[in-house]
């Protein structure tokens, strides 16, 4: 792997793609540590070790701790990548954006600055909807217009810069420049939950103990990587055979080839999705001081993660029992929605490719379809594997700052081998051998 990273720096286009992509990241860091004006930064830590619930605490993760410390960059890219998911959304219910995805760099270039603009409009109603709902209970220190606006004005500011580092790093550094960002912010908390972790298991042991307790942590964390490795590059593989074509006096075609059908077909959207429905009524509530003892509030408890798998409050892992339903049908809706096997059965058709052994057209479209549904199954289950350890855990240990297992680790994972991917393609045009071959 050192030779690997060794031989990529020899390289001056990649050498300085990637010093251009950690100076981004440097920048963002430095972002991270400066204040909003006119806000207290402490307000939000004070109003985290307060709740019984963790509604915020993935999101936090996912801003690298900007949104707890209230910096300039608390929103982070969540509401691009929000906006991202939107629009893709659309582009499949809506034929005019559908038909725009198809006219090649033109009708991407288009969809790329709707997503901007959308970016902008979450951004600014997230903004407004955080500062006005708690800026009267402490979070600004003069609650007057001034103070609102400048403040929801920052925060839509720092997404926007964010949203542009982002596309530069895609442009002049290495691997998707918001995956990137996203991977860096997740990263840099892993010091504090580590800590977290360590004070939880290790405070009070003995040496030998500690040794113990450590090798298993490192176990179960080298496991989980392995197993989310192998989640990410899993794949089916349908072979496809191209007939045969004379032209003039030649035979071109009658090649072989493969349809590859990934086992993880939706990623990490799936968990994201279900997650954000699972805690938004709890991020409403606690705008409205909601009383937990109530029915509504038990109901609302059962909606947290933070209190599921709990020995005294079992009745709360019902919850659990609804969040693995909601990844199962968002792995079949979002894969629905991004793969259709009636159009991949068409285009076979037309290149005069075929399955062995299923007739082309609509006996190819329901190959495809049962193989499908049965992978999809197979993928959620695996992602709900990964997501629920997490859970497990905090629930029968009664510790938190987990956000490097879970969702976390499958995102880390996830962009790591298409950041490796991206630079051994770079690579291999030079013939040098890159990081996943030997």
């Amino acid at each position: 792997m050192f030779k690997r990273i060794a031989d990529a720096f020899k390289i001056k286009e990649i050498r300085n793609k990637i010093l251009f992509t950690l100076a981004m990241l440097a920048v963002i860091r430095f972002g991270s540590n400066l204040p909003i004006p006119g806000v207290d930064p402490t307000y939000f830590a004070s109003f985290f070790a307060s709740q019984t619930t963790d509604a915020f605490s993935f999101f936090n993760a996912m801003t690298g701790g900007s949104f707890q410390s209230l910096s300039i960059l608390a929103l982070s890219i969540t509401p691009y990548i929000t906006s991202s998911i939107i629009i893709e959304l659309l582009t499949i219910a809506i034929p005019a954006l559908e038909e725009m995805r198809k006219e090649g760099e033109d009708g991407r270039k288009k969809i790329v600055s709707y997503t901007r603009y959308l970016t902008i409009i979450l951004a600014l109603v997230e903004s407004i909807a955080m500062v006005i709902g708690f800026g009267n209970q402490g979070l600004l220190v003069h609650y007057d217009f001034l103070s609102v606006v400048v403040a929801v004005m920052t925060m839509v500011a720092g997404s926007a810069f964010l949203m542009w580092i982002g596309e530069r790093i895609t442009d002049n550094g290495v691997g998707n420049g918001i995956s990137i960002v996203l991977l860096f912010n997740i990263l840099s908390s892993l010091p504090n939950d580590l800590r977290t972790v360590g004070d939880r298991f290790l405070t009070g042991k003995s040496v030998a103990v500690k040794v113990i307790i450590l090798i298993l942590i490192a176990a179960v964390i080298i496991a989980l990587v392995v197993y989310v490795v192998v989640l990410q590059d899993a794949e089916r593989r349908i072979p496809v055979q191209y007939s045969a074509k004379t032209v003039g006096r030649k035979m071109i075609g009658g090649q072989g080839s493969f349809i590859p059908l990934k086992v993880n077909t939706a990623g990490v959207i799936p968990v994201i999705f279900a997650s954000s429905i699972m805690s938004f009524p709890v991020v409403i509530a606690q705008f409205f001081n909601v009383d937990y003892s109530t029915f509504g509030g038990q109901i609302l408890l059962c909606l947290s993660s933070n209190n599921w798998l709990k020995p005294g409050n079992m009745v709360y892992s019902i919850g659990l029992l609804v969040y693995i339903a909601l990844v199962i049908v968002f792995a079949y809706f979002y894969t629905s929605i991004t793969f259709n096997p009636l159009e991949v059965a068409n285009n076979l058709k037309k290149q005069g490719g075929f399955i062995p052994g299923i007739r082309p057209g609509k006996p190819t479209s329901d190959y495809l379809n049962k193989i499908l549904n049965y992978i999809i199954f197979i993928g959620a289950v695996g992602l709900i594997i990964v997501a629920i350890i997490p859970i497990i855990v905090s629930g029968i240990f009664s510790v938190s700052g987990l956000s490097f297992m879970g969702t976390s680790l499958i995102i880390i994972v996830g962009v790591i081998l298409e950041t490796m991917k991206s630079v051994e393609s770079q690579m291999l045009v030079r013939n040098y051998k890159g990081f996943l071959n030997e």
